[in-house]
């Protein structure tokens, strides 16, 4: 609705550039903000909540006793409900504008042009389409079990959207080569999801739990190298993608892949707040007492919902990829570059410093979380020792945890965000138009790697430690669950903080540069 009443505006087609990129800048900033100050929200909360509770003082994940519980359950809300849907709705955003401003440049007429131009929100229309119809078509699946109930209604939705493309898009723009180009982005984000799946649920989690019968170091050993090893095949599927969709329609069909990768985005928006869902649902039966047989059922949904996140921040941070690609070459056509030569060495700089600014990004959040961890494990020690809350004394002041973390979230989220939008500015003016180039293609690289690290290990290390709670190896209480807890709680911050807000990091520089990019011609 956004983009069709910029785009509804008769105007001429510089103009309607300059709209697009500033809508997406828009949605970008926010977005920033919501996921890292979210993330930063959630995890400060989590984190601090399972080191006193769970580690230090033995009681259960969610215990009333805990004044932390009710800071964690409405973190599932702040940081993997809405910093997820506000990521998500930025990746749509950002892949429809890239489509648009490269299909600017492109017919030998205006109305041509204005074709290419309208046809991503052509796309986007049948995705909301089939999306809907996959989300009411999982009322047919209820009696599979739950992953394979979410796999099917999210392949309704994929076949439908593929069978609808092949109709639209050569009546849209007389040729079936734009379809080619959707189609490698629309199975990619499921190749993806596949791969994150696999990682998050398969053999690796049990490869994870079995290091921590070792101790934690070893544990958190196994997860890192299973969180890299989960990056190479999503690299794979992103190369071949991009590939395919430059050689049917060059740089417009990498922006239209990423368009096609994004299209049935509210299928896979449900799905993933499937997870904060089964969480909460869990802390609810804990605070309520309900008992163990229904948190055993909880915890199995919760399960799942790892898996299903990860899923949801691997279509993300693949599409990142592509939109920020496609944003690249937009930049290319707006600061008038014909190549970027990566042996000049104002360029070669700006590819170094572009590398580093995910490494400082990541560096940031983490530290954010852990500044704000610190305060909240101070705050339950000492609610614990002062108000006797374990020895049935004096009952937990949980507005007091939910104002630490909710203050910690809004201050911390201020250097990383204005970080991500000085750094592409302070390299435009200070190293040129084509050091900037070589910057967002360093971020690009840098970003998407540990993004897809980051999130895939958080959601690995998270199921090994519910694999154990199963009763394998021991169960809950074994020292294998004590190392398993602390590998999930460094987990927490890699899988909802920092690896998700890499895919807006790249994709806000980019766009960054390309709102810029007429003043750094001057």
């Amino acid at each position: 609705l956004g983009v069709v009443i910029w785009l509804g505006q008769n105007l001429d087609f510089k103009t309607l550039v300059q709209y697009a990129t500033g809508y997406s800048m828009g949605a970008s900033s926010v977005a920033l903000f919501a996921r890292v100050g979210g993330g930063i929200y959630t995890k400060s909360a989590d984190v601090g909540a399972d080191l006193v509770g769970k580690v230090e003082a033995g009681i259960p994940e969610d215990d009333p006793r805990n004044p932390a519980v009710l800071a964690d359950n409405v973190g599932d809300n702040v940081g993997d409900t809405a910093g997820m849907g506000a990521d998500l709705f930025e990746s749509y955003v950002g892949s429809v504008v890239a489509t648009v401003v490269v299909g600017a440049a492109l017919g030998v007429s205006q109305q041509e042009a204005w074709r290419w131009m309208t046809l991503p929100l052509g796309l986007v229309c049948l995705g909301l389409i089939t999306s809907v119809i996959g989300i009411v078509s999982i009322r047919s699946f209820r009696h599979l079990e739950p992953q394979w109930a979410l796999n099917a209604s999210v392949g309704v939705a994929v076949l439908l959207f593929i069978a609808m493309s092949i109709v639209l898009i050569p009546q849209w723009v007389g040729s079936m080569k734009p379809f080619y180009a959707t189609l490698s982005g629309l199975l990619a984000g499921v190749f993806i999801g596949a791969v994150s799946q696999f990682y998050t649920s398969g053999s690796p989690i049990c490869e994870i739990a079995r290091s921590a019968q070792y101790g934690v170091a070893t544990n958190i050993l196994s997860g890192i190298a299973v969180g890299y090893m989960s990056t190479v095949l999503p690299l794979i599927g992103i190369a071949a993608a991009i590939w395919i969709a430059y050689a049917t329609n060059g740089l417009y069909g990498i922006a239209l892949a990423g368009v096609g990768m994004l299209a049935t985005i509210g299928i896979v928006m449900s799905t993933d707040s499937y997870g904060p869902i089964a969480d909460n649902a869990g802390g609810i039966a804990e605070v309520a007492g309900f008992g163990e047989s229904v948190r055993r059922i909880t915890d199995k949904l919760d399960a799942l919902g790892n898996t299903t996140a990860a899923v949801g921040k691997g279509f993300a941070i693949g599409s990142a990829a592509l939109t920020a690609l496609a944003l690249f070459a937009a930049y290319q056509q707006q600061a008038q570059l014909k190549t970027i030569n990566l042996t000049d060495a104002a360029t070669l700089v700006g590819l170094f410093i572009g590398v580093a600014m995910p490494c400082l990004f990541a560096a940031l959040t983490l530290r954010a979380v852990s500044r704000a961890s610190d305060q909240m494990v101070d705050e339950v020690r000492r609610q614990f020792r002062e108000y006797g809350i374990l020895e049935g004394r004096g009952e937990p002041d949980y507005n007091r945890c939910i104002d630490i973390v909710t203050r910690a979230a809004l201050r911390e989220m201020v250097v990383p965000s204005i970080s991500a939008v000085a750094a592409p500015l302070a390299v435009g003016f200070l190293l040129g138009r084509e050091a900037l180039g070589g910057f967002l293609a360093g971020a690009l690289a840098m970003g998407v790697v540990i993004g897809l690290m980051m999130a895939n290990a958080g959601g690995a290390w998270d199921n090994a430690k519910k694999w154990i709670e199963e009763g394998n190896l021991g169960g809950k209480g074994s020292d294998a669950h004590k190392a398993a807890v602390v590998g999930d709680t460094v987990g927490d911050p890699f899988k909802d903080t920092t690896g998700p807000s890499m895919n807006i990091l790249i994709k806000l520089m980019s766009i960054v540069a390309l709102v810029f990019a007429p003043l750094f011609l001057k």
